[in-house]
């Protein structure tokens, strides 16, 4: 299913952008029996009901052409909202210097959550705590997260 949300990233970038939002994330998804394609956008001053509207009505004839889903789903555009993952480079580069949480799959001196300022990313990550510098190898976390405020 990664797969498909590459593809679909790839294929609906250039309309997202010419709609004057960015290209957050996408993602597909089974929940129960149904798919999902969540299309996440954004922009500084946040995600209106009408940037989604607006985006999901150029994407979804896009979509449709190039047909790279090979079952039916439910097209979602959203904002990725104030809690928002980072799962992609650009994510890591937009967060240099704020304050993210990441979540580990193994823990660190009893501790699988630490939160600080991110400094640096080249594939692994650098936070800057109250005690000290941490680097976080890629891999060895579940999650990374930043609380975005507009």
């Amino acid at each position: 299913m990664a797969s498909v949300a590459e593809r679909v990233y790839e294929l609906v970038k250039p309309t997202v952008e010419s709609c004057g939002v960015s290209l957050w994330d996408v993602r597909f998804v089974k929940e129960g029996a149904s798919h999902y394609l969540r299309v996440f956008i954004d922009k500084p001053e946040g995600i209106s009901i009408n940037d989604c509207t607006d985006v999901s009505h150029a994407i979804d004839p896009v979509i449709d052409e190039a047909d790279p889903i090979d079952c039916s789903y439910y097209l979602e555009v959203c904002s990725p909202g104030i809690d928002r993952e980072l799962s992609r480079a650009h994510h890591f580069e937009y967060a240099i210097g704020k304050e993210i949480t990441v979540k580990l799959f193994k823990a660190i001196d009893g501790k699988k959550e630490f939160t600080g300022v991110l400094s640096r990313y080249d594939g692994n990550i650098t936070l800057v705590t109250d005690q000290k510098e941490i680097t976080f190898e890629k891999g060895s976390f579940s999650k990374a997260y930043i609380f975005e405020t507009y």
